[in-house]
């Protein structure tokens, strides 16, 4: 099978390895992959060499943890997989994996097309905020950082009843945020931000901050716009190959002048206090991400910009290290 390894900082190679097919454990499953998506931020910091990504800090890495394909074969032992089944799992940049019934492996409903589906874990997590931050219907959300997974926050939000209004650096991001359902949009940087919450809320305040973006003045947006005793969701790593910051993250106005609570939000699960039989955690979760896209309601695939095949991947991570403006969602076909 073909992977995709890095070696080192922008070092990125299509190399070919063994797979070893014909003798299956009986909680196995193959999968022959179809296509695959690169996130900008988690996947470009990796290529650029960071040390907060899965994987670091040895090399060679692998890449990507968005996978749809095909199931080809399973274990003596497999119940919930039949071959033929279309399968989403967080696997990596690869024409075929070998993996274990029990892992983030999930079925795609015949409905949901796969460029939708590829996005489900991703998405999974952008719904995991709303869970974690403990969001009640009815609150006024701000999502601040509009890649893919802030988008994604964005389009759940009014499906769980959330009055959701982005803020980002870019008009062509605040426009997409528009488009995958926000209520309104306006830039991180406008001088009148604090009035124009204010209007859009009606005076109530941003009662949850979904915090997805890395950079420091990110961060100091999400605390500055949030209500008194709100809550802020971080699913990003601020900070995250910044320069020295130039402000206190901690600084006693936020913290203890406003009571704020800081929730940070991981694959691990879906809520602030999980039991043993957490509900949503990464596999439950994505099935109820799924079940969203089966009826139109949720459209990931809206996100992407790029259409690429496998052997284009590295042209693709240097446009993301590039930082290219038209540059969003991408996937890659694996199919020769």
């Amino acid at each position: 099978m073909k992977i995709a390894v890095l070696r080192g900082p922008r070092d990125l190679h299509i190399e070919e390895r063994e797979l070893n097919t014909s003798d299956l454990a009986p909680d196995e499953i193959w999968v022959e992959t179809e296509i695959t998506a690169l996130k900008i931020g988690t996947d470009r910091g990796n290529y650029e060499g960071a040390e907060q990504v899965p994987g670091a800090p040895g090399y060679p890495r692998w890449v990507g943890d968005s996978n749809v394909g095909t199931v080809r074969g399973i274990g003596e032992g497999v119940t919930g997989f039949q071959v033929g089944d279309r399968v989403v799992s967080r696997y990596h940049h690869q024409s075929a994996y070998v993996g274990r019934e029990s892992e983030s492996i999930v079925k795609v409903p015949e409905s949901v097309d796969s460029e939708n589906a590829v996005f489900s874990h991703l998405y999974t997590l952008s719904a995991h905020c709303y869970r974690k931050a403990m969001f009640t219907p009815g609150e006024n959300v701000a999502v601040v950082g509009l890649g893919v997974l802030g988008l994604g926050a964005v389009a759940l939000g009014p499906l769980f009843g959330a009055r959701v209004v982005g803020l980002g650096n870019s008009p062509a991001r605040l426009e997409m945020a528009e488009r995958m359902g926000a209520h309104a949009c306006f830039m991180s940087d406008d001088a009148d931000l604090s009035a124009k919450l204010d209007e859009f809320t009606r005076g109530a305040g941003i009662d949850l901050v979904i915090l997805t973006a890395n950079p420091w003045p990110a961060f100091r947006t999400a605390v500055e716009v949030v209500r008194d005793n709100g809550r802020v969701a971080i699913v990003s790593l601020p900070g995250r190959g910044e320069p020295p910051l130039d402000f206190n993250p901690l600084d006693m106005r936020w913290f203890y002048n406003k009571g704020l609570a800081l929730v940070a939000v991981s694959q691990r699960g879906g809520y602030l206090f999980p039991t043993e039989s957490d509900r949503f955690d990464g596999v439950r979760g994505c099935e109820h991400t799924l079940a969203l896209m089966v009826d139109g309601r949720l459209e990931p695939r809206r996100v992407i910009t790029h259409r690429m095949k496998y052997t284009e991947m590295v042209e693709a991570y240097e446009m993301a290290y590039r930082r290219e403006k038209s540059m969003l969602g991408v996937v890659f076909s694996w199919r020769e």
